[in-house]
C-alpha cells in the first residue's frame, strides 16, 4: 500500500454505517475539549464526515490552544469551527458556547515528572471546572488504563469493576479526573461515559510505532511491560462519539481498546520478520501487569473493523515509506509511573 499523509487521515475519518446510524440519534451540536493533541483533529473530522453521511444538521467545534500547525490545517481546510482557547485560563470556559455533547480530550502526561503541579491543575483541577460548566450536557470523558493497579497476568486484565490503584502522579491525576466528573453526576445528574483508553494506534505515533521503530534501528526493547493492549485510533474515535449515546447518571465507566492482549515479544517478532531483523531484548519479563479486559467494549460497540495484524503490516509499511513521525513516544514500557 502506498501511504500517504492524506490516505492515513481518510482512513481515519470514514465513518462505518454504525456511527452514521447513531450520527442520526445524537440531537445537537458537539464541541471537542482539547481537540488539537493527538487524537482530536481526526476525531473531528469523523464526526463532521458522519453527520454528512446521516443528513443531518450539526457543528463540530474544535476547542484547544492549537500548537500543532499541521492538526490546526486539517481543521480548517475541512471547514472544521475551531476556538484557540488555554482552557486553564480565568473565564475561558464561559466564553464557549452551551453545546449538549462534549467529548472532552483535553489532559496532560508526558513532562509530569518535576511539573506534577501543572499535570493536577490539567488534569484535576480542568475537569472540575468543566464538569460544572456543562453540568447539563452529555460528557464522553478521555482516560487512561493506567488508573488500574497492576495484576497478575494470568487474572486476564483489569475489567470495569476491577480496583483503581494508580502507580505514579501522572496515574493519579487520571483517577482525579474521573472523580471529578463524578461528582457532577452524582450531584447534577450529568449523563458521563468514563472512557478508559489503552494506546490508540495511529501509524503516526503509538506503542505498535515505538516497538518498530527499535527493531528497525537494532534498539533494545524493555520487557518491564511484557504485555499491552492497542487499538485502531479509527475504532477508537468511533467509540468516543457513539458512547455520547451511552453516557449515564451515575456515570459508566468502560475500558476501550482491542479484544487481544499483545506481547511485547510477538510483536516485535512479527515487525522482525517485516524488517528483516532480529528484535534485541532487554530485562526480565514480570508476572504483573496493567491490561485491560475490553468485553464490554466488544459487547456495547462490536469488534474493531482493524485487526491486530493488520495494524502490525501497516506499521511497518508506514515507516519503511518514510512516514512521519509525531516524536511522541507513549513510554508503555514505563513500570514506575514517572513521565
Amino acid at each position: 500500500m502506498l501511504w500517504t499523509e492524506e490516505r492515513l487521515d481518510k482512513m481515519l475519518s470514514t465513518p462505518s454505517q454504525k456511527l452514521i446510524d447513531d450520527m442520526k440519534k445524537i440531537e445537537g451540536d458537539i464541541i471537542v475539549l482539547g481537540a488539537g493533541g493527538k487524537m482530536g483533529p481526526t476525531l473531528c473530522l469523523l464526526a463532521k464526515n458522519a453527520i454528512k453521511e446521516a443528513g443531518v444538521n450539526k457543528r463540530v467545534i474544535a476547542v484547544s490552544r492549537f500548537t500543532d500547525p499541521i492538526a490546526t490545517k486539517l481543521l480548517n481546510d475541512n471547514d472544521i469551527e475551531t476556538i484557540s482557547v488555554d482552557l486553564l485560563e480565568p473565564g475561558a470556559l464561559d466564553k464557549l458556547p452551551d453545546v449538549p455533547n462534549v467529548i472532552y480530550m483535553a489532559g496532560r502526561k508526558f513532562g509530569t515528572y518535576g511539573q506534577e503541579y501543572l499535570t493536577w491543575a490539567m488534569n484535576g483541577r480542568l475537569p472540575a471546572l468543566v464538569a460544572d460548566r456543562y453540568r447539563n450536557s452529555r460528557i464522553v470523558v478521555f482516560s487512561s488504563g493506567n488508573i488500574y493497579s497492576f495484576s497478575k497476568l494470568s487474572h486476564g486484565g483489569a475489567t470495569e469493576e476491577s480496583p483503581t490503584d494508580p502507580v505514579g502522579e501522572y496515574a493519579m491525576t487520571c483517577l482525579a479526573r474521573e472523580r471529578m466528573f463524578e461528582y457532577a453526576s452524582m450531584k447534577y445528574g450529568t449523563k458521563v461515559f468514563l472512557y478508559r483508553l489503552a494506546y490508540a494506534v495511529d501509524l503516526r505515533y503509538g506503542v505498535l510505532y515505538d516497538i518498530a521503530e527499535k527493531v528497525l534501528n537494532e534498539k533494545p526493547i524493555s520487557l518491564a511491560m511484557p504485555l499491552f493492549n492497542c487499538i485502531w485510533q479509527g475504532d477508537a474515535n468511533e467509540i468516543a462519539l457513539r458512547a455520547l449515546l451511552h453516557a449515564e447518571a451515575p456515570a459508566l465507566k468502560m475500558n476501550v481498546t482491542g479484544p487481544e492482549t499483545v506481547s511485547v515479544r510477538y510483536a516485535a517478532r512479527e515487525f522482525g520478520k517485516l524488517f528483516g531483523k532480529e528484535p534485541i531484548f532487554t530485562g526480565e519479563e514480570s508476572d504483573r501487569c496493567i491490561i485491560l479486559n475490553a468485553d464490554l467494549c466488544m459487547e456495547t460497540f462490536g469488534y474493531p473493523a482493524v485487526s491486530l495484524k493488520k495494524l502490525i503490516k501497516w506499521q511497518a509499511e508506514w515507516i519503511l515509506s518514510g512516514g512521519r513521525s509525531l516524536g511522541k513516544p507513549t513510554h508503555f514500557e514505563e513500570s514506575g509511573g514517572k513521565y
